[in-house]
Formats: structure tokens, sequence, C-alpha cells
């Protein structure tokens, strides 16, 4: 087969984690979708420590397929690190994240890239039905977007996950941005530059098992608002003060009583209440700020996002990329391990 050394115009990053079942039908699409761009096009595929055969899987692929690309984690480092390193990789002028589950449709990528021609820098695919998903599922993910809308200091837009597509001088900015606590969309919505949404339906997952149950829902949700708000901290220090405002009514109230021998009801139950309550709200608040201390020190101990256990498929574009725009990015040969490093050592 003759590999085609151009640079590509086009680089689609896929997240994978245990998705041995949708693999195949996942890369006839994708294979589609390429064949229909109008550029050179790479997808990048990111196994994010998965235990099933979907490592062995997409390293046939690879194999046979000089326009794919894999990272392998060492371990699984989460959804949103995987999207970064896949991010880190990339060589194309635009850069689409999709899901692997094939709920995010790669033929909606075309609609992404029209916008993008447009003159979008960042344009993400808004839902607008969803399908094959529970009124529980619906109505925590509307919760969810609408939480984010009232806590979060920067413009998060409803119903838009992780499919996107951003462009170059988005995305130099996007790794210029190093946190760990990453909330991905959030951080796109915090850089500005001209965006738009295109809207798409939410298919159904028809083979695998979902990655984002509710309780991951909630710890993306926390890590969205502690990353880009200050409000629970304010809501904590006037809770405070209003909690501090009423005990000082309640002494006043005591001292009244004692002071005009007026008599105050004897009795465990109020005590037991008000002390219960006051602990709690106590607890609840050195909790908040507790998230921000933790988020602080994951920040200060300054390990890399992830690490690199295996690349393959990136030898043949890295003598495809100029030097200037691959400087960060320099990997061994296709297929050995790249000793630990992430794709900003390299």
């Amino acid at each position: 087969m003759t590999v085609n050394r151009s640079p590509p115009r086009y680089s689609l990053v896929l997240p994978i984690y245990n998705e041995e079942q949708v693999l195949p039908r996942l890369i006839e699409r994708i294979s589609s979708l390429i064949g229909r761009l109008d550029g050179e096009t790479e997808a990048i595929f990111v196994d994010d420590g998965s235990v099933d055969g979907s490592v062995e899987y997409l390293q046939q692929v690879v194999a046979a397929e000089p326009r794919f690309r894999l990272i392998e984690f060492s371990r699984n480092f989460g959804h949103q690190v995987a999207i970064t390193a896949g991010m880190d990789a990339a060589a194309g002028d635009a850069v689409i994240v999709m899901d692997a589950d094939l709920q995010d449709p790669p033929e909606v990528v075309l609609d992404l890239v029209a916008k993008w021609k447009e003159g979008f820098e960042i344009v993400y695919a808004r839902r607008v039905k969803r399908e094959g998903e529970s009124w529980f599922k619906v109505f925590t993910a509307s919760l969810f977007y609408r939480l984010l809308e009232q806590m979060t200091s920067v413009d998060i837009p409803r119903d838009v996950g992780d499919f996107r597509l951003v462009g170059r001088k988005a995305l130099e900015t996007f790794k210029r941005m190093p946190e760990h606590d990453r909330f991905v969309r959030g951080m796109f919505g915090w850089m500005g530059f001209k965006q738009t949404a295109v809207p798409f339906e939410r298919h159904a997952r028809t083979l695998g098992q979902t990655k984002y149950p509710f309780w991951k829902m909630m710890h993306l949700a926390v890590h969205g608002i502690v990353s880009f708000s200050e409000k629970p901290l304010r809501l904590a220090l006037w809770g405070g003060l209003a909690i501090s405002a009423l005990a000082g009514a309640f002494g006043a109230y005591a001292i009244f009583a004692w002071f005009f021998e007026t008599g105050i009801i004897a009795g465990w139950t109020s005590t037991v209440v008000i002390v219960s309550l006051l602990c709690g709200i106590n607890l609840f608040m050195t909790g908040v700020v507790g998230l921000y201390v933790g988020s602080i020190h994951a920040e200060v101990k300054r390990r890399p996002l992830y690490v690199i256990d295996r690349l393959t498929g990136f030898d043949e574009a890295m003598r495809a990329a100029s030097g200037e725009r691959r400087r960060s990015f320099h990997t061994p040969r296709s297929g050995v391990p790249a000793n630990g490093r992430t794709l900003r050592q390299l």
C-alpha cells in the first residue's frame, strides 16, 4: 500500500474504553467518513486502559491502515484525559473529538467541517434528541447542564458533550492549559473564540455498555463546578454567616429568658436537632473547601496527566508533519513503547 506522506488536514480523536463489540462497525463508518472529507485525515484512537480485546483489535487495524494511529495508556486515566492525549498528538488543522460508541454519528462531522469553513474556530454538536435513554437519564442530564449553567462562571452550552470540532488556534490554546482536574467542554468555553452549534440526534447505544453512569456524571459535574466557579465557596461563606446570625439570635433569646426567668423548655430533642444541623452544615462546608484544597493538591504535585505504554502508527505521520508544527511531539518508532512518557514530554 502506498502511503500518502502529506500532513493531514483533519484529525479524528476517539477515546476507547472496553469497546470491543462496537469497534468493527466504528472502523467501517470512520473509514467511510474519511473517504468523504475533502483533505487528508488521520484517526487517532486513544485506548484508556481497556481490559477487553479492544487494544488487540485496534493494533491489527492500525497496522493495516496508515491513516490510523493508536495511543495506549499504561492504565485507565479517564475519558477527559484520553481526549487530551489525542489532541496533544493531533496534526490536523481541524481536530474532531467524538465518542467511540456511535451514539455520536460520524456523519455529523461533515456538518461540523462545513461550519468550520465558514470561519468558526470551535463547532460543537448539540443534542436535540436522545434516543434509547430512560427518563431518569434524561432528567439527570438536563439537571447536570442546568446546574453547570448556574454554578460556573463560563458559558457552557446546554446539551453539549465533547463531540466537537476545534481549529488549530483553539487547539494550541488548549494545549497550554495544564490543569489536572480536566473538564474539556468547560475549557473550550473559557477560552472564547468564535463558536457555533450544529444540532444532531443522539442515537441509542446498540452494543456495549455506557461508560458514564449516574455517579460518573456527578463526578464530572463536581469537577466542572470546582474548576470553573468559586460560587460553592461563596455559598459556604454566606451560609456560615447566616447560621452564625441565627445562632446569635438564639443565644440572645436564651440570655433573655434566663435573665427574666421566663423559663426554657427542657428537652433533648431541640438540642439534638440543633447540634446535628449545625454539625452537618459544618461538615458540608468543610467538604466544599476540601474539594478546592484537593484540586490544589493535585496541581502542585505536577504529575503528568497520563502515561503512555505504546504508540502505534505515528512514524509516517512524523515524517509527513513539519518540524515546527510537531516540535512538542516526538515519538519513538511505530509500535515501540514510549517508556512511560506523555505526548507533552516526548
